[in-house]
């Protein structure tokens, strides 16, 4: 009879996890594979918030404005890098799709369905891209997830690498010294709101004069 003492066994809690894991993959290609089958990958799949990510998806009418200052900003053959804001993804894409990039920087693997233009995003990880990204976009749109110096820090990195020009940072007012000295964003009039009405008041930073932008 043969020794089982080295074998090794999964604790009943790493084994739900691994459960839990394969249950969400299994789950995001169903989701994949249906709309791969009835052609609607470019339109706009509205996931629930999922709080525990920070996640409070904007109102339409932040979403309308910020595509249409997207679409005047963005010349004919750019590209916009859109840093966790994801349910900005399919609108900018409708509007601009034809004659510009979008791309689409994201922690949450639901919006892989996106691909190929989803690019796996952890903010703990700044400078963690695919290679040919530096340097490359004409407009990037970030709103890092979490109102803490440590998220806005490292995601001010990754704005740094992939920005050759215009920038559009969407957070929290308490973070207006930290954008201001990270980036040198300047406050814009202009208040992005969402569709649960959040306790934190939320603004607009740019480095360039967005305002006129949405005249």
């Amino acid at each position: 009879m043969e020794d089982d003492e080295d074998v090794p066994t999964l604790s009943a809690e790493t084994f739900a996890a691994l459960q839990e894991f394969y249950a969400e993959q299994q789950k995001r290609q169903e989701i994949l594979s249906k709309l791969e089958a009835d052609n609607k990958l470019n339109e706009n799949i509205i996931f629930e918030e999922n709080w525990q990510l920070s996640q409070f998806w904007y109102d339409e009418a932040t979403v309308q404005t910020l595509v249409r200052s997207v679409d005047k900003i963005l010349p004919d053959g750019g590209k916009v890098a859109l840093i966790s804001c994801p349910t900005l993804f399919v609108p900018v894409k409708r509007q601009i799709g034809e004659r510009a990039k979008v791309t689409l920087l994201e922690f949450d693997r639901r919006f892989e369905v996106h691909a190929p233009d989803f690019v796996y995003y952890d903010y703990n990880f700044p400078e963690k891209l695919p290679a040919g990204l530096e340097k490359t976009y004409d407009l990037v749109v970030a709103d890092p997830p979490f109102l803490s110096d440590e998220c806005i820090s490292k995601t001010a990195q990754t704005i740094k690498l992939l920005a050759k020009e215009k920038i559009i940072v969407c957070t929290g007012a308490i973070m207006r010294n930290q954008v201001e000295k990270l980036l040198d964003l300047k406050l814009c009039q202009f208040q992005p709101r969402h569709r649960n009405n959040l306790a934190n008041e939320f603004s607009c930073y740019a480095n360039f004069d967005f305002d006129t932008v949405l005249q």
